[in-house]
């Protein structure tokens, strides 16, 4: 299909920018997305096991109306206590809501499990998302085991040695004045495929290593021979998209729940009690639209995104990486 819009660089969209910081030794890491002059944002949760901070501010019923920045990290629950190195960044900046002298930057976080892949002892802090905060004034992240997709693997369903490598994806597009990106960390449980084509990029390996196999089909398999087998909670797609749209909160909602839609249409299984996916929307500039419009972009850009995400991952610490 031809579309009427054009692939453009994520840092054209206005009023935001984005870092990463990343341990490539211990294959963790975290991206951050600022905006200094605050944005509306909304979220949406469909996995069972979020790891996440502050996301109770983007209910419509909450009193403030916008945020300065959005972290994805790895370190699961640990990796909470990184946010309050992007809060300290801003703060010195004297960005957030005055409070007298004091500045409180309100900052939105989610986290991936990536302890299992090579080292759960290290895991982001305040110093490397601060270390994020100023690389984003650079405004040129990188994908692949970049940033929160350092650790990230997919395809995790059965054995740990069938695992692939994944990692940080990016996708942006203009369709007239309107801009749509999205940035995402893939940790699925399931296996990647191509929205577009139907192939399958990345997952479960066959026991042998050679090829790949289905991990929906392994769902269903397992379930004959055992019922009540759980699979592992080390999942977790997390991501956001960014609009020069201008929205309130309760339209970012629902541009956050359509972005959900990228999941759905490129990872299998996807949202189970096993994943806490969830994406984030975020309205950085004033440009009038029609929130179908969006939200219909949201998912398009997200399974580009997840694609992307893939596709920039070769071998690395032993797991086999989707790059051609």
């Amino acid at each position: 299909m031809k579309y009427p819009f054009r692939e453009i660089d994520i840092s054209e969209i206005e009023n935001v920018k984005i870092g990463n910081a990343e341990d490539l030794e211990h294959a963790t890491g975290c991206t951050v997305i600022i905006c200094e002059n605050g944005m509306p944002a909304g979220v949406d949760v469909r996995g069972g096991g979020p790891a996440s901070r502050e996301t109770e501010l983007l209910n419509p019923a909450a009193t403030t109306d916008v945020i300065h920045a959005v972290l994805l990290s790895g370190g699961s629950a640990f990796g909470l206590d990184a946010a309050g190195g992007v809060m300290e960044y801003l703060a010195e900046k004297g960005i957030g809501f005055a409070v007298g002298d004091i500045h409180v930057p309100l900052v939105c976080q989610s986290c991936i499990f990536d302890l299992a892949f090579v080292s759960g002892d290290v895991r982001p802090n305040k110093e490397m998302a601060k270390k994020a905060c100023q690389n984003a004034e650079l405004n040129c992240p990188k994908q692949g085991n970049a940033g929160a997709g350092t650790g990230a693997t997919v395809g995790k369903f059965m054995e740990p040695d069938r695992i692939m490598n994944s990692g940080l994806g990016i996708y942006a597009v203009q369709l007239g004045d309107l801009k749509v990106g999205a940035v995402v960390a893939v940790n699925a449980i399931g296996d990647v495929y191509d929205f577009e084509t139907g192939e399958k990029l990345a997952g479960m390996r066959t026991m042998d290593g050679k090829a790949l196999d289905d991990s929906e089909l392994a769902l269903y398999e397992t379930f004959l021979s055992d019922p009540l087998h759980s699979a592992p909670n080390t999942n977790t797609t997390i991501g956001a998209v960014i609009t020069n749209a201008k929205f309130d909160k309760a339209k970012l909602n629902k541009i956050a729940a359509m972005g959900q839609n990228g999941l759905a249409r490129s990872i299998r299984p996807v949202h189970t009690l096993s994943d806490g996916d969830t994406v984030y929307a975020l309205s950085t500039g004033d440009v009038q639209a029609d929130v179908n419009v969006v939200g219909t972009l949201a998912s398009h850009v997200m399974a580009c995104a997840i694609r992307n995400a893939v596709l920039n991952c070769g071998d690395f610490h032993g797991a086999v990486g989707a790059r051609r």
